[in-house]
């Protein structure tokens, strides 16, 4: 299996090489496709949700699960400091590549004695906690890269309106004893796949009930058209 799609797709877009996007299959019984070039989208072209996150950025921002380094790279441009992470290591050499100055190619939670300002989690990228459960390791680790007074940005989707509804409004839901927002990929690029992982999907009230159990302030600071919003999250200092 191939590990890296993901990355060898981005690294073909930046060297002129590409010819075919990204293939997803998931759980939800869904096939789609991820195009390469929107991984290299501009400020102007990317979702008003996105954007509104970038505004909010301030001081050091770690940028994580980078990819293609499209939103590290404008904030580079804005004259932040920021770093670009991401355990990809064709992802890693295409943000270089751009030109972005501070790239690391890491693991989230092998990410050690740095903090700062913006945690920046974009396109889903809460996604990498994978199940419910993993939340309070995730929190966990975030408390220790953030300062003071720092934030965490991030936005999601609640993928209910993927399910089935019933006639009093309600949602026919898998009895699989799992929350429903917890979906395994495999993604597939020039006739090679990934193997299987989990991706997690996260409502803005179970984000927001997760986040206070581990001490966070969580606020709603946008909704998009789709299911989808921007949260930040704070520390709880009190």
């Amino acid at each position: 299996m191939e590990k890296d799609i993901f990355g060898n797709a981005i690294l073909d877009y930046q060297l002129g090489t590409y010819t075919e996007d990204i293939k997803t299959y998931s759980s939800l019984d869904e096939e789609d496709v991820i195009p390469v070039p929107y991984l290299f989208r501009t400020f102007k072209a990317m979702p008003p949700l996105e954007q509104k996150a970038l505004k909010l950025c301030k001081g050091s921002i770690l940028d994580i699960g980078s990819g293609a380094g499209s939103h590290s790279l404008y904030l580079q441009k804005k004259g932040f400091d920021v770093t670009a992470l991401d355990q990809s290591h064709g992802a890693v050499e295409a943000c270089k590549l751009r030109g972005i100055k501070k790239v690391v190619e890491s693991d989230l939670y092998d990410l050690k004695d740095q903090k700062f300002d913006t945690l920046l989690m974009l396109m889903n990228g809460i996604g990498i906690v994978g199940k419910l459960k993993n939340l309070d390791k995730f929190f966990t680790h975030i408390k220790t890269l953030l300062k003071p007074g720092g934030q965490l940005l991030l936005d999601s989707s609640d993928i209910i309106y993927m399910f089935e509804e019933d006639e009093d409004g309600g949602y026919w839901l898998p009895d699989t004893g799992n929350y429903y927002g917890e979906v395994t990929f495999t993604m597939e690029y020039k006739k090679k796949k990934t193997d299987e992982f989990p991706w997690l999907y996260i409502d803005y009230n179970t984000l927001q009930r997760a986040a206070q159990s581990s001490n966070f302030n969580c606020e709603l600071v946008s909704e998009g058209e789709h299911y989808d919003y921007l949260a930040k999250l704070t520390l709880d200092l009190q």
